[in-house]
């Protein structure tokens, strides 16, 4: 803590959580066990997040091209995230969080839509943090649907031609409804935005880490957050 000012918080981090398979191979162990170790960290940095006042927390838990990984990778991914929703629930209700999710939730097998949408619902009161899974998520399809649901309302003449613009646009992408991201973390060394958050991160400050995400510990987060406040964000503009 004693790295970072409490009055300068991002509002919204978003983390692309790299590294899993990276850290198993590391061990010779099978990439099930660096996603279970993985969802780990999720469970601290959650934590960690909100007892320092993060408002929303947005994390890359599996994308849109995640699919095309073998099949038994995909299901060990499933199970986890089902047992995370299940072993967190508690927390999520007592602690003040909302739970959200974004993608093409509908691919998702039905057991885990059985305990993540009850639970976005239970948890639509709370307002202490913002949690969003990013799940069968990706940036460019995420713009194409809300592109078609943009071309819609105008054929159906509910938005004229001059009123279509980036806000807009942006009023139909959900990673939105809690506001584009300040500061947008990835984990493993890796220096791109794989398809996150990609219209929200127009102007979010970046910082990449080479630590593997299971061993993504506090001090990294607070490092980042450092990171964060000492930069000048102009937005475009000059300051004087």
């Amino acid at each position: 803590m004693t790295l970072i000012d409490a009055r300068n918080m991002p509002r919204h981090v978003g983390i692309i959580m790299d590294g899993n398979g990276r850290w198993a191979s590391q061990r010779d162990e099978p990439r099930s066990e660096g996603h279970r170790a993985g969802s780990r960290a999720v469970r601290r940095i959650v934590r960690l997040a909100r007892r320092i006042g993060i408002e929303a927390l947005t994390l890359y838990a599996f994308s849109f091209q995640n699919w095309a990984r073998p099949e038994d990778e995909v299901s060990a991914l499933m199970v986890l995230l089902q047992e995370y929703l299940l072993s967190e629930r508690e927390d999520i209700l007592g602690n003040g969080i909302r739970l959200a999710a974004v993608g093409e939730l509908d691919q998702l097998p039905p057991e885990v839509r059985g305990v993540l949408e009850p639970l976005c619902r239970e948890s639509q009161p709370n307002d202490r943090m913002t949690l969003t899974l990013a799940l069968s998520y990706g940036g460019q399809e995420e713009i194409a649907s809300a592109a078609r649901a943009l071309a819609k309302d105008y054929a159906e003449g509910r938005i004229a031609l001059a009123d279509i613009d980036a806000k807009a646009l942006g009023e139909r992408i959900p990673s939105q409804r809690v506001g584009e991201p300040d500061l947008i973390i990835r984990t493993g060394g890796e220096t791109r935005l794989s398809n996150f958050l990609l219209f929200g991160s127009a102007y979010a400050e970046l910082f990449f880490s080479d630590r593997l995400w299971p061993e993504f510990s506090d001090e990294d987060f607070f490092t980042a957050i450092a990171s964060y406040q000492r930069r000048q964000r102009r937005f475009g503009q000059v300051v004087s």
